[in-house]
């Protein structure tokens, strides 16, 4: 298990004098955007709000393993040990990213949030707890997709008599053994979670749907999901949304009958859309036996009861919000004019707004061929264009030197005045 006592050593904040490029998020994107930063000479410097790194995966359901390959899953500088197995559990991303720190000396900063990220002059200045202002050349943005939970604001959930908690509260089945519990939301989140409580002794589980996910097998004959996953993410939308259909239909049993009917969208076009397949870890069978019932979506809660779309009414004893989580970008970086209208940046890797050079945002992305993957590949690409830019500063700066050097030779010969003359 993880120790909750392990962090790094805490440093000071930095002077302002130095400039460094700020890190806003210790998790893994903002870790490997340091890493990629430190790597070519430039000094990144992490400010995390917890007491530790990678305070999101610690909060993770512990059965929690990632759907994406060990190999494909290290970051930039350090892969991750073969003895954490092919599907990396939580606990063992956690240990990784302790071991990326100390390993590359990284210079992260716990307990400190920033609240807004403003700019000034040429530089950018970040308002942090205590009061703090720092001042630094650029600025990363690597707070997460999964920052705030979101739990909708169904008609009568104040009234629910019984336990209502967001799946990021869920840590493992022992407090609903022997209970019904209703699970909203058939993301990879909720589908893990209905498995875990059926394995873990809830006495019935039920699993709220609005709209039929693609379910994928994680991997069919060795073959990862990710690897396809990768091979099609540049391809058009229509010619992979043809290509799922059929693989899709050999690879996954039809559970119509069970309530879960094929999707009529194609699978690429769902991703577009910022529906990521549900990767199968044991949802397909609890399905099929009936461990797991598929009902329809909620629509309000009146007393012990939770209304659905279908007109019915089911009486948990607890329910378990699967339903997302909020970016939370507009209080840091919404005054900027950089998010779109569903608060995501509009940019994201070694691109910057043009109204905001200097400001990089990573893993605000869920792409089908991997969040990890992607994270490191950002981070190199944000590591490429801070060089670049400060290169081009520095260029600049020589050019207006040397102008100002020669515009002055040139007034004092123009003077007559020779050096050593009365």
């Amino acid at each position: 298990m993880v120790d909750s006592t392990a962090s790094p050593a805490r440093r000071s904040v930095p002077a302002h004098e130095d400039r460094p490029v700020y890190v806003i998020g210790g998790g893994p994107g903002g870790l490997a955007a340091a890493y990629a930063l430190r790597a070519r000479g430039v000094r990144a410097v992490v400010l995390e709000r917890s007491e530790h790194v990678g305070a999101s995966w610690r909060r993770h359901y512990a059965r929690l393993r990632l759907h994406t390959t060990r190999r494909l899953s290290s970051l930039p500088g350090l892969p991750m040990p073969r003895s954490f197995g092919r599907w990396v559990a939580r606990d063992d991303v956690v240990r990784y990213l302790e071991k990326y720190v100390d390993h590359h000396e990284l210079e992260v900063v716990t307990g400190v949030e920033v609240s807004r990220v403003e700019r000034s002059g040429d530089d950018w200045l970040l308002r942090a707890t205590g009061g703090r202002e720092l001042t630094g050349a650029a600025v990363v943005v690597a707070t997460g997709f999964n920052h705030t939970p979101r739990v909708p604001d169904w008609p009568g959930r104040d009234t629910y008599t019984g336990e209502l908690t967001h799946a990021a509260e869920y840590r493992d089945a022992g407090p609903y053994a022997g209970r019904d519990v209703l699970v909203v939301g058939i993301g990879n989140t909720g589908a893990e979670i209905a498995v875990d409580l059926v394995e873990g002794g809830a006495s019935r589980v039920r699993l709220a749907v609005r709209t039929a996910p693609h379910i994928l097998r994680r991997s069919t004959a060795g073959w990862a999901a990710q690897y396809t996953g990768i091979l099609v993410r540049r391809l058009p939308v229509g010619l992979v949304d043809r290509l799922a259909g059929p693989v899709g239909r050999v690879s996954v049993p039809d559970l119509s009958a069970h309530g879960l009917p094929r999707p009529g969208t194609g699978l690429y076009s769902r991703v577009r859309e910022g529906a990521i397949p549900v990767q199968d870890v044991g949802l397909i069978k609890a399905v099929r036996t009936g461990r797991v019932e598929i009902v329809a979506a909620v629509e309000g809660f009146e007393g012990g009861e939770v209304l659905l779309a279908d007109g019915s009414r089911v009486a948990p004893e607890a329910v378990v919000a699967a339903t997302g989580y909020r970016r939370a970008l507009e209080g840091l970086v919404g005054h900027l004019g950089v998010l779109d209208g569903r608060g995501r940046p509009v940019v994201h890797g070694g691109r910057t707004p043009r109204s905001a050079p200097g400001l990089y945002f990573t893993g605000f992305t869920n792409p089908i061929s991997g969040m990890l993957r992607e994270l490191a590949l950002d981070a190199e690409k944000i590591a490429k264009a801070v060089t670049r830019s400060r290169a081009k500063t520095r260029a600049k700066s020589k050019a207006k030197t040397a102008a100002k050097a020669k515009t002055g030779a040139q007034g004092e010969a123009g003077s007559g005045v020779t050096a050593g003359a009365e």
